[in-house]
């Protein structure tokens, strides 16, 4: 999931996901969301195939870095509105 500079782009009927290596913070909210779309052991390690635009989205949505983002083919987009945000650290972690 790390590496590269570029953004790169993975196109389904409905949603192309894009996902910038140099961002990623490694949080896994993307595998533990949809673990059968972002698969680290695959290549292309994600699928946008394999879940609905919706699904797909939400869980983009999460991405705390916004190293990843959606474009949807009817032109709705899933860039971050605000500052990227941190993955919450618990007291005294």
């Amino acid at each position: 999931m790390s590496g590269g500079s570029e953004k790169k782009a993975y196109q389904a009927q409905s949603i192309t996901v894009t996902f910038e290596a140099r961002r990623c913070l490694h949080a896994a909210e993307c595998v533990q969301g949809l673990p059968e779309v972002f698969d680290i052991a695959k290549r292309p390690w994600i699928q946008p195939d394999n879940a609905t635009a919706e699904r797909l989205a939400e869980v983009v949505r999460r991405c705390p870095s916004g190293a990843l983002q959606y474009e949807l083919v009817d032109g709705g987009t899933g860039a971050p509105t605000g500052p990227p945000r941190s993955p919450a650290v618990p007291p005294g972690g």
